[in-house]
């Protein structure tokens, strides 16, 4: 049986269908894959313009979805869509998310609770400092660090929260396979190592201008709030904000001096109503993060063996397959199935079938 998602792939591969078009493609067809085989006719009366049609034509002549879905698997390319559970939650609650979302690396239920930290690619050494006391602080919380791979903030974000042994995630405006810039391709190694890779840009889309302000709504919409450090008065920083504010999402800025050029921005933001950002701290508890963060101190507390400790922290209440788990705690199978026996003996943990395990919501002598 053909999985629909290859359908929902061919179509992002033809430009100009997003969601909009998608939406009206599946109220009219009900399937993407009898939309994809439809007839002009058909394609025209579910609102398709004319350019489309001629592009979707074209693509269906130039490609074979199956052997485009294998190449995917090939390279470790994942692929989510609306028709999927594990699609991110936060990331489906704003207006018009992707239809499609490629990722490298495990997207994990606990990344429900990220924060994107964002900022100027021409970092001060004030902007620097706190950008990475404040990734390391949430990542060392269990908070996820979202960003965008770029220089500057971007990239000490990303890697304090590593530092940090957290988890992060870097959302690209190229695909999944074409790192940029080219120098942070041994840092995205790591990232799919220790988090994720994420784009809704199809694989070997080049990096360009215009890719980069829709790249930012996809910092924002995977997190519960946005952290700009530093930015200028015409800084991209400030487009995720935006976005943020948009999504219903809580933004915080770092306020710095008058006289800096690149904290004019965040200043403004903070004027314009963003929570200021001086301690980290008051980003969890704005949010409400004690509970998570209290859950999370006692599962370590009472997990004994390491290997259990590198499990329990990657899993949640919503069940994870254990090929995926294998992927993030990076350990032989055998050692993962063994942690795992005991965990459930313990009452850490439950399988949900299909080699799917989450955590008990209810622990025995949890908080005693």
């Amino acid at each position: 049986m053909i999985d629909e998602r290859i359908f929902w792939v061919g179509f992002n591969l033809v430009k100009g269908v997003g969601a909009v078009r998608t939406r009206k493609l599946l109220d009219h067809f009900g399937k993407l894959s009898v939309a994809w085989n439809a007839p002009t006719d058909a394609l025209i009366q579910a609102g398709l313009p004319e350019k489309s049609i001629e592009l979707l034509i074209k693509k269906r002549k130039a490609i074979d979805l199956q052997e485009y879905w294998q190449t995917l698997k090939q390279k470790k390319i994942s692929v989510l869509t609306w028709l999927d559970d594990d699609y991110p939650k936060r990331l489906k609650e704003i207006d018009q998310p992707p239809p499609v979302f490629y990722y490298r690396g495990p997207i994990l239920p606990k990344d429900d609770w990220a924060v994107s930290i964002v900022g100027t690619r021409r970092v001060t050494v004030y902007g620097r400092q706190i950008t990475q006391d404040t990734a390391l602080y949430l990542a060392g919380n269990g908070i996820t660090i979202v960003s965008g791979l770029a220089r500057g903030v971007d990239v000490i974000a990303h890697k304090a929260a590593l530092e940090a042994n957290g988890r992060t995630i870097a959302v690209l405006g190229s695909g999944v396979d074409v790192i940029y810039p080219p120098e942070h391709r041994n840092l995205a190694d790591e990232i799919i190592a220790n988090g994720a890779i994420v784009s809704d840009y199809p694989p070997g889309t080049q990096p360009d201008g215009v890719n980069f302000p829709a790249r930012n709504r996809i910092i924002s919409g995977l997190s519960r709030a946005t952290i700009v450090v530093e930015a200028g008065e015409t800084s991209g920083a400030l487009i995720t904000a935006k976005f943020a504010v948009e999504q219903g999402r809580d933004v915080f800025a770092v306020p710095g001096s008058i006289l800096s050029p690149m904290s004019r921005g965040t200043n403004n933001l903070i004027q314009n109503g963003a929570f200021p950002m001086i301690n980290p701290k008051s980003v969890l508890e704005v949010l409400n993060y004690s509970q998570v963060v209290d859950h999370q101190e006692a599962q370590n507390e009472l997990a004994s063996d390491p290997v259990e400790k590198r499990i329990l922290a990657s899993l949640s209440f919503e069940p994870v397959h254990i090929d995926e788990l294998s992927a993030h705690v990076n350990l032989p199978m055998a050692e993962i199935t063994a942690a795992l026996t005991m965990l459930e003996l313990k009452g850490f943990v439950r399988q949900d079938g299909g080699m799917r395990y989450l955590l008990i919501k209810e622990k025995p002598n949890l908080y005693q």
